[in-house]
């Protein structure tokens, strides 16, 4: 087997999406990316670097992608396609701040990147991505509607915050703006409001291969308790679900009210995934 890289989100979308789509929720983090800047609404400090393993009869087995922003997500692959991984993209990109992945994957790359640039790392997150199987509506004071680009005042600082509590390279808030904007005008966030006041915020992604998933989801610390992220998330999931999409999100590990949140709309586990970071 062979690993090559590529730095055209639409050709590499044609690669492999045929070989994704077997499984689009286990999938779902590569496919939204890779769709999303084939879309033109992601903003890349560097140019992304998306990664192909292929069979010796050349059929593409594994799949990962780096970005500057997130890292090096390896989703669903293989520990056994790691080798060929880890080759490329320490030529490629020595750099990369962390790695995403299954367990024994995520790992395995960890030390055998680290070897070959001279790196230490270390687990920085655990989360758990959930499919929805059951759903249960949810109820909070207020109400849930569409975001526009009035809302964008408020919004953007909620989404740097939001950024920030989990660790992510903030870029400003002209980047956070503008992300923000793109799914706006794609009707692709929404928003709880309760005596006139923005108290959560929920996105998704847009459908691919009959997944879709939920996420970012937001409230800040003083609007915490009121169960207005449950109302909201248990409502664009019903929207979504209603379209006839599987519906999945992705939850911290280490935040136990998220996980006992979307467990009571009735999401269930599927995968569990370990990022590291190097230093």
């Amino acid at each position: 087997m062979i690993a090559r890289t590529s730095y055209d989100a639409a050709a590499f979308q044609g690669l492999v999406f045929p070989f994704l789509q077997r499984d689009p929720v286990l999938n779902t983090q590569i496919l939204t990316n890779v769709a999303d800047r084939v879309r033109g609404i992601m903003n890349d400090p560097e140019p992304p670097v998306f990664v192909s393993v292929h069979a010796d009869d050349d059929k593409v087995i594994g799949v990962a992608v780096w970005t500057a922003m997130r890292g090096i997500a390896l989703g669903g692959l293989p520990v056994e396609l790691v080798p060929p991984v880890v080759d490329v993209l320490a030529e490629a990109v020595p750099q990369a701040r962390s790695v995403h992945g299954t367990e024994e994957a995520a790992k395995l790359f960890a030390e055998q990147y680290g070897a070959r640039t001279g790196r230490s790392f270390a687990v920085v997150d655990r989360s758990r991505l959930h499919v929805l199987v059951d759903f249960v509506a949810k109820q909070a004071d207020g109400a849930p509607r569409l975001a526009t680009e009035a809302d964008l005042d408020v919004l953007t600082p909620m989404f740097t915050a939001y950024r920030l509590e989990l660790g992510h390279p903030v870029e400003g808030p002209a980047v956070d703006r503008w992300f923000l904007q793109q799914r706006v005008e794609r009707e692709r966030l929404w928003l709880w409001e309760d005596a006139g006041r923005v108290v959560t915020l929920v996105g998704h992604q847009s459908p691919v291969f009959g997944a879709v998933r939920v996420g970012p989801v937001y409230t800040p610390p003083a609007d915490r308790g009121h169960g207005y992220a449950s109302a909201l998330t248990a409502h664009v999931t019903q929207l979504l679900r209603s379209a006839g999409d599987e519906v999945c999100l992705n939850t911290d590990l280490a935040n136990p009210t998220s996980n006992k949140i979307y467990a009571a709309i009735g999401y269930r586990p599927v995968q569990d995934f370990v990022g590291y970071a190097f230093t």
